[in-house]
């Protein structure tokens, strides 16, 4: 394994074949390198790699799971993933050899992340640990599945964190109206949150929509898409789940009010955005408008536990809602069901109804039981009065 030192630069360079997945010999170069111990490791690991041998360092391995994995996952999830393994995970496992990763080696890592503290004091929450070791696991469950590694360290080491349930907040229908009157003035900000409390979409969702995605003949809203801003760039991907894909049935009021949006912005094409703002724009608008009607501040995604709970209050089937919502689970939707108290109420009152009637009916029958009893305890009471008489008489 040779590696050879560029005479103009200074610096090493490594060159060797190699067969690539067709087997075809393929010459790779790659320069720069400080030092010829560094050209031979890398000529090392690549070749490592193309054999798929596990003797290889955990920095290697990740460039084999990024060509393996990367371009089967959503850019979001994958830019996420990789956020984490570049600074988290790489500066711990990354000269350490794949085959000769232990269990203590995960606890030792588990163990500084735990112990990390930001200026404030503050450490990761449980549930960005938790997904810190998810991302691990995962890149070991890659190696053990289709490279032979024998067992994933990380399972072994065991979790680290815990998944934390956010606070479900939610608006009536009288608080949003307050808060919708607020930001009437900026029409862009009034129609988007329209849709949103009113369909229970997801923000992703309503900002990929289309004037072609509406057919206001049925009176229908087609979601097949959701918008994404990565990285300076703007995205059209698929929805978050197979199920996301549907067409929501809009309130005749709902249908109105976007044909007069339409007509506010002749200017764009039928398949542009018709929402052309960002998230963050949205946020600030919600921040702004729950300060100037004086409502409990919410975030956009709890506009759809305010819709998903405001059906469940109004009596429809976990699966109409989920349906309509794009749930991959009825389970999900149950999670809602929690929000709306006035349902635990009104069978508490039934509960009372119920047994108020049922005492009713048994106060009755308590009370002819008792009078017999009277009847008869008086009787008995005057025969023994008889029978106490005629012995008197007889002695």
């Amino acid at each position: 394994m040779p590696a050879y030192k560029d005479k103009a630069t200074g610096k090493w360079f490594a060159k060797f074949y190699c067969k690539d997945w067709t087997g075809k010999n393929k010459q790779i170069k790659r320069r720069g390198f400080e030092t010829k111990r560094d050209a031979l490791e890398f000529e090392r690991n690549y070749k490592l790699r193309q054999e798929n041998n596990l003797d290889m360092e955990f920095e290697e391995f990740w460039k084999l799971y990024t060509e393996d994995v990367k371009n089967r996952v959503k850019l979001n999830t994958w830019l996420t993933k990789e956020h984490i393994v570049e600074t988290k995970i790489l500066p711990y496992f990354k000269n350490l050899r794949m085959n000769e990763i232990s269990a203590a080696h995960v606890r030792k890592w588990q163990n500084t992340m735990i112990g990390f503290r930001y200026e404030n004091g503050e450490g990761y929450s449980e549930t960005y640990r938790k997904t810190m070791h998810n991302i691990l696991s995962a890149i070991f469950n890659h190696a053990c599945r289709f490279y032979n590694l024998k067992t994933n360290p990380a399972r072994l080491a065991g979790n680290m964190g815990r998944e934390e349930s956010k606070e479900m907040l939610f608006w009536t229908v009288e608080e949003y109206k307050k808060f919708s009157d607020a930001i009437v003035d900026k029409p862009i900000s009034y129609y988007a949150f329209e849709m949103l409390y009113w369909t229970g979409m997801r923000l992703g969702e309503l900002l990929a929509l289309t004037m072609a995605d509406f057919d206001f003949e049925n009176g229908t809203v087609r979601i097949n898409k959701s918008y994404q801003r990565l990285k300076g760039q703007d995205y059209i991907t698929t929805p978050k789940t197979p199920k996301s894909n549907r067409t929501i049935k809009l309130p005749k009021f709902l249908s109105e009010e976007m044909k007069d949006y339409f007509a506010m912005i002749y200017d764009i094409e039928p398949k542009d955005r018709i929402f052309q703002v960002t998230k963050s724009f949205l946020h600030h608008e919600m921040e702004r408008g729950a300060k100037l009607s004086g409502v409990k501040k919410i975030r956009i995604h709890d506009l759809r536990h305010s819709h998903i709970s405001h059906l469940i209050d109004l009596g429809f089937s976990a699966v109409a809602i989920a349906d309509r919502v794009g749930h991959e689970s009825i389970d999900i939707t149950y999670r809602y069901s929690h929000l709306f108290p006035s349902k635990q109420v009104s069978m508490a009152d039934k509960l009372d109804e119920v047994n108020a009637n049922f005492e009713n009916d048994d106060q009755d029958v308590v009370s002819d039981v008792m009078a017999e009893k009277l009847k008869t305890q008086e009787a008995v009471e005057n025969d023994n009065k008889i029978l106490d008489i005629q012995k008197y008489l007889v002695g």
